[in-house]
């Protein structure tokens, strides 16, 4: 029974072998390696990088992290109503109740945010 998902697990490893090798070996040995000031620069979506204070490292606010996690929670769970809704009418009243209550935790955890000012870009 094994026998039959050899040729896939051989495969597996082949294609992950060539990715590493080619991401990581032939890139360093047949790419160009000349390095200059502006390709070790941040780069800020084709402007000139906003100058730091002395002293001051070059992070950014916790804002955007905050931002980028938010939208990943809620673009998930745009992802879980897809089956849902492909699947409504077979799963009847009881998928509805569950689906309810995955929407009622996910609206109380945005009201959540919301209410303390995780919306909002100062």
């Amino acid at each position: 029974m094994l026998d039959a998902y050899l040729p896939i697990l051989i495969l597996l490893v082949l294609a992950a072998g060539f990715a590493i090798t080619n991401a990581t070996v032939v890139t360093d040995k047949i790419g160009p390696s000349r390095y200059n000031r502006a390709k070790l620069d941040a780069y800020e979506c084709g402007i000139e990088p906003t100058p730091l204070p002395a002293g001051a490292a070059g992070r950014f606010p916790i804002k955007f992290y905050l931002t980028a996690m938010l939208f990943i929670i809620f673009d998930i769970e745009i992802v879980f109503l897809y089956p849902w809704a492909a699947s409504a009418e077979q799963l009847g009243v009881l998928g509805l109740v569950e689906i309810g209550t995955f929407m009622a935790t996910v609206f109380v955890a945005y009201a959540y945010v919301w209410r303390r000012g995780g919306l909002d870009w100062d």
